[in-house]
């Protein structure tokens, strides 16, 4: 009896298993994307604003939460050399800075009228990071 038992929840396990860990995990990952948690990605998309003084950064930051569309303010605001408009481009894991990077892939994507961003402290410098697409 124990075998054909083993056997039948065996069975049973896989199907549902297998058939739960396909619809959960998509539910899930909707559910993480839809709660401000963003679904984990391989490659980012990402654009900075990069100030050596604190006092600059929140001018930036003051200009952005006026409704100023985010690389307009790093073309005025960012001392780096990324010129247009603070586009870094795809980057890929372990490509950047620790601090930068695990701020940078915990951000959901957004568009430059209306950027999603955070603040990170790195020996760089000051950065506002904003993602526009993940993949």
């Amino acid at each position: 009896m124990p075998p054909k038992g083993k056997g039948a929840d065996k069975g049973k396990s896989a199907d549902k298993g297998g058939a739960a860990k396909g619809k959960g995990k998509g539910k899930a990952e909707d559910k993480e994307e839809k709660g401000g948690k963003v679904k984990g990605a391989q490659q980012i998309n990402v654009r900075h604003i990069l100030t050596e003084k604190h006092a600059k950064k929140e001018e930036a930051l003051e200009k952005l939460r006026g409704g100023a569309k985010f690389d307009e303010v790093a073309k005025e605001f960012s001392e780096d050399k990324a010129r247009a408009g603070g586009a870094l481009g795809w980057k890929t894991r372990g490509d950047l800075d620790p601090t930068f990077e695990e701020a940078a892939f915990n951000l959901e994507a957004s568009t430059l009228a209306n950027p999603k961003y955070v603040e990170v402290k790195t020996g760089f410098g000051y950065h506002i990071i904003m993602v526009e697409g993940r993949k």
